[in-house]
């Protein structure tokens, strides 16, 4: 199973950017898929997560900001992450869970190399 993240890059607060995820191997539409992100010197932390019915969910502080989204039909979640601000600064991961609804890292089996994004003041 391999995850490719893309999408990341510098940009600046209030911007937009459109995170996406390939899937290869596997059953994509059996797995719950996640987005993580890791800030400069901090722990990893949850994102957001979409089961594979469709069941979003999401971190309080991107509630309304971000939506995820899968296709499984290409293999493919994405994050759109709007407003976005300088602490939204952190490497980006995707990643794939058997659990519905899984929130929690350690519950995650398949992960991605992750994609840097920056937002700047």
């Amino acid at each position: 199973v391999q995850l490719v993240e893309s999408g990341g890059g510098l940009t600046q607060a209030g911007d937009s950017l459109r995170l996406s995820c390939a899937v290869s191997g596997g059953t994509f539409s059996d797995w719950t898929m996640g987005w993580f992100r890791q800030p400069p010197g901090k722990e990893r932390e949850f994102v957001a997560s979409v089961s594979r019915s469709g069941f979003q969910r999401y971190a309080d502080s991107q509630a309304g900001r971000f939506a995820i989204s899968r296709n499984n039909a290409k293999m493919t979640v994405n994050l759109q992450m709007n407003t976005l601000k300088p602490e939204d600064t952190a490497v980006y991961y995707c990643a794939a869970s058997n659990k519905p609804l899984s929130v929690s890292l350690s519950e995650y089996e398949y992960w991605g190399q992750g994609t840097q994004v920056t937002v700047s003041s």
